[in-house]
């Protein structure tokens, strides 16, 4: 009988020593799952500037083109009058 008993003391160690590395793992995965949400959170920020960035550009082109025309009728109009 004293082997089945080395048997359960072998065994209870390696379950021991699973059961810490276990715990250990899942606070690091904690940990890293954290530091993802904090990358993504940032990468979410800076999509949004650019893309403010983006919708303030394509405004100025907008408002280049509306005062281009008027800009261009106007020279029209002037050139017209000098006639």
């Amino acid at each position: 009988m004293d082997w089945a008993y080395a048997l359960v003391i072998i065994l209870s160690i390696f379950l021991s020593i699973f059961l810490i590395l276990g715990i250990v793992l899942i606070f690091l995965l904690i940990r890293v799952t954290m530091q993802i949400k904090s990358v993504t959170d940032s990468a979410k920020r800076t999509s949004d500037a650019i893309e403010g960035l983006v919708t303030g550009a394509r405004r100025m082109r907008e408002l280049k083109s509306i005062f281009g025309t008027v800009i261009g009728q106007a020279k029209k109009i002037k050139k017209r009058k000098e006639k």
